[in-house]
């Protein structure tokens, strides 16, 4: 038999990033010497929403969920000794994405590399940050000049960037079908290159090169026929607008270029092993298929519904990617599926269900407005919704949640405390030292940058006007200037945007028929509030810090409105201070916070402590995210009246708890109803 052809494999990347940029480092020339081939850098989040180190808001993540970058000492550190000319670097970055690139050339000049030779990828995709991911931090409009100035400077300067990455893996997270996705992310892309098309700093025969560089970063859930079908539906779709819509001939163009981390959403801490095979089947969803075959893929770890993966859980990923590569056959064939009337029909479905959605959403005025007037963000929740009430019923089946419950003791999680990687607590402080040590020393040998304020005004000066602000931006890195100053001067003329929450409008996703589980903690809603001699319970719903991802806090806010609560729920990017104003303001028998970021441990006890000082005692709190065993010991210990985990999958039975919570801290008889 003669020697087939293999194709070359796709990027292997791990997201990776924590504690510091020198940890991180090490982390990166680690796992680069174990056959990744490129990088994928994850930011903490008061770097992805323009805050140092020091900003209130940014107490207890520092440096838990990424890496925290404040000026250009930190990239120096975070890509020392690798060579960025060798490198393929995604940078998950959105708000402050064109700060980061920023800081990222600079480095590579100083490393002496031609930016021209820069490969990469900023992620940039505003939209899903308003309507899942929660790291936005500027109104839409100024948002949208910020990405177009991005693509229009690369196009010219660093022509082999990705400036933009249009990102429906967190709206699937955040409940989209597979044609929410493809028709959000779509509409997304249409409103980024109506707005480069119409801005007049790209001329009309170098569109083709922008949008040769746009790229998608999608996400490939467990029923991975329907993924795959999926993928080639959005190479379709993305072909035949960029053909009609923007008129691009030269097909190379045209491909439909996608990056890929599989699905987090369907992790579970039940029985964390059978992640491992959820994450095989998600992998072969996007590379199964060569003609609609991802160009990068990242795997998340069997434990990341427990914590923080460990270097030693992130290299399993990555050697699962290695074996599909290596070891099999997959690569030394066509396409599989060409031919078949069962993946053709399904593709036929999807695309003319995505095109009626982006239709209907042009209607109204395009994604940006589609954002603005909640549209989007209350179909997402009402997703969600559903798809929570299908778990809940038993209708969809989660091996080990819902169904095969039983289970031998786990080897893998039998000491929990070194079954995830922890941050140290006093990385926060080390960390603002350095930041302080850098504001105070920045201007002295061997840096010896300019005094950063004259480039901030400049940087304020061009976003008044019309001027492209990476030029700006570039003087403030090499400036010297923190990430929270070049946010700060941009808040400053742009203002703030706080997204619609979508929880008001969303419809009722579960009936309290007669005897059933809702019906029955209404019931105690009722006969609590009656005893208590009020109208209605009142619950707030609290995320406070940084922590945007708001799925879990919008679902538990809509099922207790649904039960007969009036829910006070704010959003996201709350400060303890302001959670425990709002409940005093509001009146409230309960407090629920939610954080998955890891942040508990400092900003939950801030908010009993403001309670306790309030006189408000009678207030329960109750806390739900990623919560180590642990941790949630501490919790109680220190006041919490419940702890939830991604385990409790069960909403209406956490109402009904919360419920139980406001008697206990009434001294009210518990309730024969049960729930």
């Amino acid at each position: 038999m003669s020697e087939r052809q293999k194709d070359r494999p796709w990027l292997m990347r791990t997201y990776a990033g924590h504690s510091t940029a020198e940890a991180s480092n090490e982390l990166y020339r680690r796992n680069l010497a174990k056959g990744q081939t490129g990088l994928s850098v994850a930011f903490d989040l008061p770097t992805q929403t323009g805050y140092d180190s020091d900003h209130v808001l940014a107490r207890g993540e520092v440096g838990r969920v990424g890496v925290p970058v404040a000026h250009l000492g930190d990239m120096r550190r975070l890509f020392q000794d690798i060579p960025l000319d060798q490198m393929n670097t995604s940078m998950t970055i959105n708000a402050t994405a064109m700060w980061l690139l920023a800081l990222y050339q600079v480095v590579a000049e100083e490393q002496g590399v031609d930016i021209t030779r820069l490969q990469g990828t900023t992620q940039n995709d505003i939209v899903k940050e308003y309507l899942s991911r929660g790291t936005h931090v500027f109104p839409p409009g100024p948002s949208l000049r910020l990405t177009t100035d991005m693509i229009a400077y690369t196009v010219s300067h660093i022509p082999k960037w990705n400036p933009i990455n249009i990102c429906s893996y967190h709206l699937q997270e955040a409940g989209a079908t597979p044609v929410q996705e493809i028709a959000y992310a779509m509409s997304t892309a249409i409103a980024v290159l109506d707005a480069v098309r119409d801005g007049g700093q790209v001329p009309e025969e170098r569109m083709g090169d922008v949008v040769g560089r746009i790229s998608f970063f999608v996400n490939a859930g467990v029923r991975f026929v329907e993924e795959m079908c999926k993928m080639r539906a959005f190479g379709r779709i993305w072909d035949r607008i960029t053909r009609e819509r923007y008129g691009i001939e030269d097909p190379k163009h045209r491909r439909f270029r996608y990056g890929v981390q599989v699905n987090s959403l369907g992790l579970t801490e039940a029985q964390p092993e059978n992640n491992v095979q959820r994450i095989v089947l998600e992998m072969l969803a996007v590379t199964l298929s060569k003609d609609a075959r991802a160009r990068a893929v990242q795997l998340p770890a069997w434990n990341e519904a427990l914590g923080l993966p460990r270097p030693w859980d992130q290299q399993w990923s990555l050697r699962i990617q290695q074996v599909l590569a290596y070891e099999s056959d997959l690569l030394e064939y066509g396409d599989l599926f060409e031919g078949s009337k069962v993946v053709e029909a399904k593709v036929d479905e999807l695309v003319e269900e995505s095109f009626a959605e982006i239709e209907r959403i042009q209607e109204m005025g395009g994604a940006m407005a589609a954002v603005e007037s909640g549209y989007l963000k209350s179909q997402l929740v009402s997703s969600h919704a559903e798809r929570r009430a299908r778990i809940e019923s038993g209708e969809e089946k989660i091996i080990g949640v819902n169904a095969f419950e039983g289970t031998e003791p786990n080897p893998l999680t039998a000491d929990l405390d070194t079954a995830i990687q922890t941050v140290d607590p006093a990385v926060e402080a080390r960390v603002i030292a350095s930041l302080q040590h850098w504001r105070d020393t920045r201007y002295q040998p061997p840096f010896n940058h300019p005094r950063p304020c004259k480039a901030l005004e400049k940087l304020k000066e061009a976003a008044k006007g019309t001027d492209n602000l990476m030029e700006a931006t570039l003087e403030c890195a090499r400036a010297g200037v923190t990430t929270g100053e070049w946010a700060g001067a941009l808040r400053e003329v742009f203002g703030e945007f706080r997204a619609p929450t979508g929880v008001s409008s969303a419809p009722v996703a579960l009936p309290a028929e007669e005897g059933s589980a809702l019906a029955l903690v209404r019931r105690k809603v009722e006969l609590t509030a009656k005893d208590l001699g009020v109208g209605k319970l009142r619950f707030l719903v609290g995320k406070p810090g940084l922590d945007g991802h708001s799925n879990g806090a919008e679902q538990i806010a809509v099922r207790a409105r649904d039960a007969g609560f009036e829910v006070v729920y704010q959003g996201i990017r709350l400060t303890p201070e302001q959670i425990v104003d709002a409940a005093l303001a509001e009146d409230v028998h309960a407090v629920g916070l939610s954080i998955l970021s890891g942040s508990h441990a400092q900003l939950v006890p801030d908010v009993l402590e403001r309670l306790h000082v309030a006189g408000a005692t009678d207030i329960p709190v109750i806390a739900g995210g990623i919560i180590p065993g642990g941790d949630a010991e501490q919790l109680r210990a220190a006041g919490v009246a419940a702890v939830f985990t991604p385990k409790d999958f069960d909403i209406t039975g956490i109402i009904g708890r919360i419920v139980d919570e406001i008697r206990k801290a009434n001294k009210l008889d518990p309730l024969e109803v049960p729930a």
